[in-house]
């Protein structure tokens, strides 16, 4: 049955800590008095989650479940034990899922993300972020559910920011273009859905390589090697966990207000380079800087970005959405389990 995972729980005893555990069904079949019960504490909002072992599907989906929000995710290689496994490729398995479920709203954050990546697998990458986004999206319609499709601020070739969701698109590279026509494609099989376009994250990464943003840590850390950074792409790093509190707003507003749907654009308010940025995680940690060196010119190598694609927030924040954590404090909590002396501990809280 579809949302019924099994529960992992840590436990402690002085001088030792392991995980246990804990079959759902035991859980459901403990007694219980009426009088113990509290029905309204029974999420009764169903959201489904794609791409949920991912770095911003995890954040989305603990957003939800906090929020009293009846959560399924769904992922494919990493997905059991916790969450549902599913080839979003496969039709008749993502028609079965949403039939099954019958969600009231539905995050898509499942896609080929790097653009280096889909550069050199253009097929694979269309297939995922356009027709299987196709596909969601007229299921999603099929049960009535308000499907949000993440998109990105590669949309736009970054000469003429900052910009507002009407504003033209323009992708300089084949992952833009992948999710531009990704948008169009949700936006066809569903009047009623909505597009989040976010630029670069970041967040409680399993690993430092599972965002363009932590991934700098290591080099920062090594002081005794110099190291080059990008000082050319002017970027807005966005946390995770406010990415996740804006879908959930979304999707909350949008059970008071059926017109609330099209395209909406939110990221964090800080504009910096990946040097500047690289330069934070070291005064950050109180870690030394002066090996790390900014590069001005504009990247050879690689797919084409732009070089200021910078989002204009404003009409989610004339709705009242909002969230935005400073670089600094998310960038603390993100990499902290990282530095030498705390590594031991990502086996326990990872």
């Amino acid at each position: 049955m579809v949302g019924w995972e099994n529960e992992l729980r840590i436990r402690f005893t002085p001088g030792s800590c392991w995980l246990e555990e804990v079959r759902r069904d035991e859980i459901r079949l403990c007694p219980l008095s009426s009088s113990s019960v509290d029905e309204s504490n029974i999420p009764n909002r169903r959201v489904l989650i794609t791409g949920a072992t991912g770095l911003l599907g995890r954040a989305v989906y603990k957003e939800y479940k906090v929020n009293n929000w009846h959560a399924v995710g769904c992922g494919y290689t990493r997905a059991r034990p916790r969450f549902e496994q599913v080839n979003l490729l496969d039709v008749a398995a993502v028609h079965n899922l949403i039939q099954d479920f019958q969600p009231h709203v539905i995050v898509h954050c499942a896609a080929e993300r790097r653009p280096d990546v889909v550069d050199s697998q253009p097929d694979a990458a269309s297939q995922l972020n356009v027709a299987a986004s196709g596909n969601i999206a007229k299921e999603a319609a099929e049960v009535g559910a308000f499907l949000i499709y993440i998109s990105t601020d590669y949309v736009f070739d970054g000469r003429n920011p900052p910009y507002k969701e009407n504003d033209a698109p323009n992708p300089l590279n084949l992952y833009g273009k992948s999710k531009l026509e990704g948008e169009k494609a949700v936006l066809a099989n569903s009047d009623d859905a909505a597009v989040l376009r976010v630029p670069i994250l970041y967040g409680e990464v399993e690993s430092l390589e599972e965002s363009a943003v932590t991934v700098m840590f290591d080099k920062v850390q090594f002081s005794n090697k110099s190291a080059n950074m990008d000082h050319w792409q002017q970027r807005f790093p966005t946390y995770v966990k406010d990415v996740a509190s804006i879908c959930r707003q979304l999707a909350e507003k949008r059970m008071e207000d059926p017109s609330i749907k099209g395209i909406f654009h939110w990221s964090g308010k800080e504009q910096m380079t990946k040097y500047e940025m690289a330069c934070v995680m070291a005064d950050a940690f109180n870690l030394p800087s002066s090996h790390l060196r900014p590069i001005t010119d504009s990247p050879v190598m690689g797919a084409a970005r732009p070089r200021n694609a910078q989002l204009d927030c404003s009409r989610l924040q004339m709705l009242g959405i909002g969230q935005q954590t400073p670089f600094r404090i998310g960038i603390k909590e993100s990499l902290w389990p990282f530095l030498p002396d705390k590594r031991w501990r990502q086996t326990v809280f990872h």
